[in-house]
């Protein structure tokens, strides 16, 4: 019976307010990615009511008629009427439960629900909730519902949850009003002293239980940072990490480029937790490449700040692969919030390949060729492709390497007879160009890194 309930349909409208300064593309493209955040989250979006104002409603966002408009619609839709005197408690209302048990809070109410294209603040929300007669989510409470939802390791579960906190907060005062005059006050018993109001006493669990995850993080980016000195030291710095907007091919890109089986799903924000593994076939010097979450537009302060530590592998890495989905009309936009992101986490001027992918989605063969001709003549260099053709993979396979190999050095290593243990060595560490022997031993002409070669020479006593 409950997985009934779980796969029952749930439906949504958007709501959004388009001001002076945000042409209609823009307004569009904005609106479109809220409808696919609202899908990420299992929503169906029956409708989009939007209209242009100088400026938001300070009381509930949208303006008074568009309000009334979206209510009407909400009641026919909903078939039931009677619910709305109840249904502006959902959000607020879940929110202040979430703090009572800082553990899961409740599911979203599967039907009934508006999405706004802005975050908003609480008394907006609230006085919203109130009049369309349905629960509502602002856009930073989607990417932190998103985010909750699909964090997986340790960390990213502490960092989503600090955000999370760190978004309610402020609802408090909001979620006490809607819980009316009853319960305001609680005794002293546990708290600070008598008549302490609920509002003042989550606001101490907030604050605890942000310390406790800090903690815990600090804890955690520790060990992350030994474990990647660790890794860095065993095998040198040749790390690639894979950046751009989320949902534009990077998880199908890593598969194809590493041989691993890495969650590949169509819809935002898929991955959340840095996976790393080595470019395959492997190469010399070996190379780890490295994936992370993906940007956003309009992406929640509070989540930059929380996933820097995920996005710290960007900034370590010796190469940027930023992927850009070819077939979005809106990809320049995606272009930059990537570089802004990247410019918060000061990883501007890491080295980056700028790789157009999914140009497969793009019409017919024609399309496809005008297409490409088009981003190569705009962002000459850049590098066109599908993650989904071999060809296309093994060329930029083949890129990385070059780029990794472009300060290795020739050599040549004399390994004697008596010293054939080290053969493996040489083969492993470094690409062998040419190999010939005589009664002495074998003479290697080789390429690596230069220091690979002084370790070897030095192994060899020839240094």
């Amino acid at each position: 019976m409950q997985n009934e309930v779980k796969e029952k349909p749930q439906y949504a409208v958007v709501a959004a307010v388009q001001l002076p300064g945000v042409n209609d593309v823009e307004f569009e493209a904005s609106l479109t990615e809220l409808r696919e955040l609202a899908k990420t989250l299992g929503f169906t979006v029956t409708r989009t009511f939007t209209q242009k104002r100088s400026g938001f409603d300070s009381t509930a966002y949208l303006g008074v008629g568009k309000r009334q408009e979206i209510r009407r619609f909400v009641n026919s839709e909903a078939g039931d009427e009677t619910e709305s005197d109840h249904a502006p408690q959902n959000s607020l209302h879940r929110l202040s439960t979430f703090v009572e048990g800082l553990v899961d809070d409740v599911s979203p109410d599967p039907i009934d629900v508006i999405f706004v294209d802005h975050e908003i603040s609480p008394s907006q929300a609230r006085h919203l909730e109130k009049e369309v007669g349905c629960q509502v989510m602002d856009r930073t409470m989607v990417i932190l519902e998103i985010f909750h939802r699909n964090a997986r390791s340790p960390a990213a579960r502490a960092q989503v949850e600090i955000a999370r906190l760190g978004y309610l907060a402020p609802r408090l005062r909001e979620a006490a009003k809607l819980a009316g005059p009853q319960g305001r006050q609680r005794s002293g018993v546990g708290g600070r002293g008598a008549g302490e109001s609920h509002t003042e006493l989550d606001k101490r669990k907030i604050r605890d239980r942000i310390a406790e995850l800090q903690k815990e993080i600090t804890a955690m980016d520790v060990e992350r940072k030994t474990q990647r000195a660790r890794r860095q030291a065993h095998q040198g710095l040749a790390s690639v990490a894979l950046v751009g907007y989320t949902n534009a091919g990077k998880s199908t890109l890593m598969r194809a480029l590493t041989g691993s089986e890495v969650l590949v799903a169509n819809k935002l924000f898929a991955t959340l937790d840095t996976t790393v593994r080595s470019l395959h076939p492997e190469s010399i010097p070996r190379v780890l490449v490295s994936d992370t979450v993906g940007f956003i537009k309009n992406l929640p302060h509070g989540l930059v700040a929380s996933f820097k530590s995920t996005l710290e592998e960007a900034l370590d890495a010796s190469l940027l692969l930023h992927v850009i989905d070819a077939s979005d009309p809106g990809f320049e936009r995606q272009i930059e919030t990537t570089e802004e992101v990247l410019k918060e986490i000061d990883a501007q001027d890491v080295p980056r390949f700028r790789i157009f992918n999914k140009i497969d989605h793009v019409g017919d063969a024609a399309a496809q060729a005008e297409r490409e001709a088009a981003l190569r003549a705009e962002y000459p260099g850049c590098i066109v492709m599908s993650a989904r053709r071999p060809d296309d993979v093994a060329k930029l396979h083949k890129a990385i390497v070059a780029f990794f190999q472009q300060d290795l050095v020739e050599a040549e290593l004399f390994l004697p007879w008596s010293a054939q243990q080290l053969r493996g060595e040489i083969f492993a560490r470094c690409e062998v160009l040419d190999e010939r022997a005589d009664e002495e031993g074998a003479f290697f002409r080789v390429r690596g890194e230069q220091e690979t070669l002084n370790s070897l020479r030095e192994q060899l006593g020839q240094a």
